[in-house]
This record gives C-alpha cells, structure tokens and sequence, in this order.
C-alpha cells in the first residue's frame, strides 16, 4: 500500500503525465476510510482513474493548484471532513486555537468558506476544466441555507462556488457515474441524470416529476417562504421516494436529484476492503501528525445512516435515514489488520458509526420503499413497525472480543438510549455494561423539559429516566461503578429561561457536575437551524421561542454549570429573570448562596438590563 501523490514529483516519480483528477483538499491528507477524501479518492483508483491530492493549498497563490497542471476529467473539490466555518469558529463566534485536521493543529490552513475560496481559486487558471465539488460543506449548502457565521441566507453553493456539479451525502456511487461519463467524453453541463447531484439549468425538464421550490429572491424576503422551502427539502431526503427539486433563481435553477440509493452490504465492504494506508502522509510527521487520527485509527465504522433524526443534527439531510451497514466478516477483517499494527496496544476505541446501536433499517419496507414521509421511526415514540434487535451488534461485539490479541472493545459512539430500552431481550445493555465502557458511558438526553425535547426530537425525560435507573441497577448486578455522562444542550429553540432552570434543578437532583455543555449551534441544513433563523417550526409552521441573545444564551449555558463561582452573576441575574429567586438561599435546593462566592469577579454587564 502507497499514499497517493501529493506533489509533482510524485507524479513524475510514477511516471503520470497527467492526472485523470486533481483533488482539492481543505484537511491534511489522511488515507483512512474515516476521511472522506480517502474514501472518494481509493473507489475512483479503483475504477481504474489516477487522482493527484492537493492538500491546504495557499488560497492566495494560483500556482498552489496548479502543480500537476490541468487533470484530463476534472478538479474534485472539498472543504474537509468539518464544514470550514465550523472548524473555525466556535458557537460564540470565537476563532478556534487548534485545527486537529491539520498538521500540528495549526490553524488557519484553510479558509473561510473554503470550498468557494478553492474553486474560484480554480477558475482563474483553468476556466474550462470541470470542477465537482462534495464532501460535507458542500453538501449542506447545497440550496440556499441559513449562514449563523454571516448571519444571512445565502446561495446555494453551487453558484458561489462556479462549479458545475456538486455531489451530495456520500458520494461513492454519484462519483463514480460521472467519471464515466466525463470519460467517455460528455460534456459536464449534459450530466444532470445523477442521483446524488446538483446543476444548474436554465429551463426545467417538463417529463420529470419536479418540485419547484420558493425562489431564492421570495426566501431573502420573507423567513417563511424559507421555512416552508426546507420543510419540502426534508421531506425529500429519501432515495426511493424524493423527487427533483428547482430552486429558482434570477435567470437560473438550481435542481438536485434524488438522493443515491443506499450501498448494500457487498458495495460497503468493498469500499472498507480499500488500499488504505489507514494514517497520515508520512510528511507531517515532522510537524506533529494529525490529531483528528487518534481517536479513529482503532476505530471501526459498523454502519452510516441514522434512523433517529434528531432535529439538530444534518445526518437526515447528509448520510439519510436508511442505515447501511457492512458485513461482520469486512469489520472482522479490518480488526485483524489493528492487531497486526505495531501501535495496536489491544483495545478498539469503538465500533459504530452515527448512532452505534442501529444495525439494520429500521423496518424491512424502507429497503424496497424508503422511509416513511409523514411520521419519523422513534419519534416522538417509537414506531409500532420497528425492528427493535440488538443480536447482530452483539454478536459482532462478542467475534471482536475473541480475536486474540484484543484486550477490550469499547463503544464510544452514541448510542440511541429510547432503542435500547425498548428492546425486550436486555442480553445487549447487559454486555455493555459489563464488557464495552470505560468507565464511563456517554449519552446524549440533550434536555429534560419534555416542551424542548419535543422541538428537538428527542423522546421524553422520562424514558431517560427509565434508561439511568436501568443502568445503575446493572452496573450493580456486576458489581462495576460505572458513571454515564449526559450531553446537554442550553439554548435550543423552545427554551425559555424556565426551561433552562428546569435543567439545572435536574442536575442538581441528579448530582450531576457537567464539564461539557453544548450552547446550540446553528450549522446549516438542520430543522434546529430553521427553527433559530425563522422563528418556525418548519415540521408544523407554528411559532417557537428562540434564545438569540447572546447574554441571554450565556445564562442559559451558565445555569447548566451554576457550581461553577465563576458563573455566579450570570446564574443569579437568570434566576431573577425567571422569577424564580427561591432558588437563591441557603437550602439544599437552592442553586446558589445568596452572597458570591470569595474572589469571584463580577463580569462586566451582569444584572445589566438587556
């Protein structure tokens, strides 16, 4: 196994005149499947097409891109594994220290926007060579989407882009059938028949069943146009029941295909079964490595899709709700290759992959005839068609366990607590506990007011209620001390100061000290995100409540950490807010001490009228 080239004298080096793709990266070049440069880039040597990497190049520097020359099909294109804004930009807006997708965690390697910033880069040296751009920055801004960062509804990034094609969720398939168009000499503007696609068009084909969209000028105008706009687009997520979309422009469409179908099990593995070198390009050893490689070199990915569809998260609108899953013998026959790495100290950090627990579709119809359009598989309770079945997972568990040479397999991916507590035979929670935690086990509840976890999808409090007490009593019956840490979210559309009070009288019930907090954070394509930006919930159009504020979101946030002392201004003026200063005092179910604590500062503004 060899990395790909990622300078020309590596090209020269094999002997390539020319490139059949050049691939423009905004990570380091990490040939592990868990990349999705590395996955694109090994299915297309695998169909027998040369690719080029360029990773980060210098956005201010034409000639960065243009070390191989021109490719003989077209340019690839991607952000990186994280939208650019996000990896930039906490959710108050702050640049981040470190980059763990680059090397040495340098940041500003890339830039904002940064797969705009490549392609125009692209265009002012080579204006006729095709450019298709993908990954997950491109996929999210596929049509117009609310930008947090710019606070603006922007273009769909097709067009700020320049590209011709972009390729949305994951793109194995859509890749592959335009290279072979491309090859056989189509003209990038006659492929427009790709599922997993979106072009440009300046008439609509009347023969194909379309969905014409608000347009972009109608949607700047009024925030509703734009909910309702996303509300058809996610309702159009399935790959046997989605139509075409056309979204209008001043002289233009913009149209996206139906999603690609679902790879079967045989095309999973043999993406997984792939040349990887499974690490980093040897050159960045020198400026520290890449961190973001860490926490998945020993992992092992077991299925992509989610059936949960929680409102916040883009995997509906990304990846899809049909979970896709690769054989025990393909992730068996990777684990064999961790054992025989001299790094390999005997424990696989995970096996699992969006929600670790799904391991088949959710019901046998959305195989044939996707998932339902007019109701979600666990929300708000689980649907009564369901196959609710841990046994393949925990046999797989169990195979994994017995390669020799593997002292522990742990489960750090989600798991999807309401699934698992509606599972009659508890032979799987039992095995979690007792072989698959390291100590502690992370759960994401999210909220425990039931008027927010409706906003955000998620089941009621009280099935988390159910899950904790279950989870203790077999913690018990083995004999471990185990801990679960909840991710909770402060500031979710619906949450209103007395939600958010709420929460902190649970924790402290609970006995909870949470170290991570999650204020929301408005990424593009999500329900979560519509709802921030419009002031609707675009599922039922009615009005929600949203914390926009940002002192308002730090006392939300604060109220989750009130033992903190350094939060203690911002969680007494929270608590006035909400009328609810009996939480003020000196009793065990006060929150805080009437007086700050020593040697805390009073931030500058607390109490301050808004």
């Amino acid at each position: 196994m060899e990395f790909l080239s990622i300078c020309r004298q590596d090209m020269l080096d094999r002997g390539i005149a020319q490139f059949d793709f050049v691939y423009v990266i905004g990570d380091a070049y990490t040939d592990h499947p868990s990349f999705g440069h590395a996955i694109i880039s090994r299915v297309l040597e695998s169909k027998g097409y040369s690719v080029g990497i360029i990773s980060q190049p210098d956005w201010k520097d034409p000639q960065s891109i243009a070390i191989y020359g021109a490719p003989r099909l077209a340019f690839l294109v991607t952000g990186g594994n994280m939208d650019s804004m996000v990896n930039h930009y906490s959710v108050t807006k702050h640049r981040r220290k470190a980059d763990a997708f680059t090397p040495g965690g340098v940041m500003g390697k890339r830039p904002d926007y940064a797969t705009i910033v490549y392609c125009n880069l692209i265009r002012r040296s080579f204006r006729s060579i095709p450019i298709l751009i993908g990954g997950i920055e491109a996929s999210l801004r596929r049509l117009a989407h609310y930008d947090y960062w710019s606070n603006s509804l922007k273009r769909s990034i097709l067009l700020d882009s320049q590209a011709d094609l972009l390729m949305y969720g994951m793109g194995e398939k859509s890749v592959v059938e335009i290279a072979e168009a491309l090859n056989a000499g189509m003209n990038v503007r006659d492929i427009t028949y790709v599922d997993g696609t979106v072009f440009r068009a300046k008439e609509l084909d009347d023969s194909l069943p379309t969905i014409i969209l608000p347009g972009y000028d109608e949607m700047k105008a009024d925030k509703r146009k734009y909910a309702e706009s996303f509300r058809l687009q996610y309702g159009n997520c399935d790959p046997f029941t989605a139509k075409r979309l056309a979204e209008p422009y001043e002289r233009i469409f913009v149209v996206q295909n139906p999603p690609q179908k679902p790879l079967t099990q045989a095309e999973m593995d043999e993406v997984y079964a792939l040349p990887y070198c499974r690490t980093y390009h040897p050159s960045y050893e020198k400026l520290g490595g890449v961190r973001a490689i860490e926490e998945v070199r020993f992992s092992l990915v077991s299925n992509r899709g989610c059936f949960g569809a929680c409102s916040f998260c883009a995997l509906t609108f990304h990846q899809g709700r049909i979970v896709q899953t690769r054989s025990h013998e393909s992730i068996l026959a990777e684990a064999a290759k961790m054992v025989r790495d001299p790094d390999f100290k005997g424990y696989i950090h995970d096996v699992g992959g969006p929600t670790a627990n799904f391991r088949q579709a959710a019901c046998q119809k959305q195989l044939t005839m996707g998932a339902c359009g007019n109701r979600q598989c666990l929300f708000p309770t689980p649907c009564k068609n369901l196959t609710i079945d841990h046994s393949d997972y925990l046999a797989l568990l169990r195979k994994l366990r017995a390669i020799p040479g593997v002292k522990k397999v742990f489960i750090r991916s989600g798991i999807r607590f309401d699934y698992l507590m509606a599972d009659k035979d508890e032979s799987f929670f039992r095995e979690l506990v007792r072989y698959h935690i390291s100590g502690q086990l992370k759960v994401a509840p999210e909220h425990v007011s039931d008027k927010v976890l409706l906003y955000m999808g998620k089941p009621k409090n009280a099935v988390y209620n159910r899950f904790v007490q279950r989870y203790r009593e077999l913690n018990e019956s083995c004999g471990k001390k185990q801990f679960l840490v909840p991710y909770l979210m402060s500031s979710h559309p619906g949450s209103t100061m007395k939600e958010a009070v709420e929460l902190a009288e649970y924790i402290r019930d609970m006995g909870y000290n949470p170290e991570q907090v999650q204020d929301f954070y408005p990424t593009p394509s999500t329900l979560s995100t519509v709802m921030y930006y419009t002031g609707l919930d675009p599922r039922t159009m009615q009005k929600v409540y949203v914390p926009t504020d940002p002192h308002e979101k730090s006392m939300q946030r604060a109220l989750i950490q009130y033992r903190n002392p350094e939060n203690y201004f911002l969680v007494r003026e929270a608590l006035t807010k909400a009328h609810r200063e009996d939480l003020i005092g000196n009793s065990p179910k006060c929150l805080i001490r009437p007086y700050p604590p020593r040697k805390t500062r009073r931030p500058r503004g607390a109490d301050a009228k808004k």
